[in-house]
């Protein structure tokens, strides 16, 4: 797959009680509209007339998916959609759009995802969203980490011996067992204890056998889209070297 460019949004509380909205408006509601906030500035800045478009998944991306559909009737744009999920395949099939695959479309113009962590060079934890200086000082659920099933235990220890910290496998909420991806395979979830040189662990753990992928998007966020509970859109770009 050839990617263009990748956009991510988030959201992050307001930093001073001053500037958030009225009381009456409960903090769930706020955290809500920030995240769509986010996903319609993405949505409105990158996605143009005759692109292909890749789809995330997450609770952020039902408000990008919304105002993709809004844009495409009022506009009448031309915007073919690739689903990273059966969510995002969901979404793109209950708002009419035009629902493709990497078969079909192996080349993106652009993605839109959210993500669970942003730090200051745009690595990103993916699978929530957080803004920090680096990675894990505010997200402490770990990176997430595809795994096949037969291979979870030797995976999650071979990661705890070389980059530290612990690798657990993610367990379902409301049912007994492992959650399942719609790949059917397990995740484990890497808490890790310290900052790392992402690019070269990122690649490492990929090759351990048995990992499909991984939760961390190192050097391909374009930008990153912070929705404000104070009704603003903060942006961040990838730091210029």
């Amino acid at each position: 797959m050839r990617l263009q460019r990748w956009v991510s949004f988030s959201k992050r509380a307001a930093g001073s009680l001053a500037h958030v909205r009225p009381f009456t408006q409960s903090a769930a509601n706020m955290a809500e509209e920030a995240k769509k906030l986010a996903a319609y500035a993405a949505v409105d800045n990158h996605v143009q007339n005759n692109q292909v478009v890749g789809v995330g998944s997450g609770s952020t991306i039902v408000y990008a998916v919304d105002r993709l559909a809004e844009r495409v009737r009022q506009e009448k744009l031309n915007i073919v959609c690739v689903p990273t999920s059966f969510q995002a395949r969901q979404l793109i099939l209950q708002h009419g759009l035009t629902l493709s695959d990497l078969d079909r479309h192996p080349e993106l113009d652009v993605a839109i995802d959210g993500a669970d962590e942003v730090d200051a060079d745009l690595t990103l934890i993916k699978g929530g969203g957080k803004d920090s200086k680096a990675l894990g000082q505010q997200w402490k659920k770990g990176v997430p980490i595809e795994v096949i099933p037969m291979a979870y235990v030797p995976v999650s220890r071979t990661i705890a011996e070389r980059f530290g910290g612990e690798a657990s496998l993610r367990m379902a909420v409301s049912k007994a067992g492992p959650v399942v991806t719609d790949n059917s395979n397990f995740l484990l979830d890497w808490k890790f204890e310290r900052a790392e040189n992402w690019k070269e662990v990122n690649t490492a753990i990929k090759m351990i056998p048995g990992v499909v992928e991984t939760g961390l998007f190192v050097g391909m966020a374009e930008r990153a889209y912070f929705g404000m509970e104070d009704g603003s859109v903060q942006v961040r770009d990838p730091p210029v070297n």
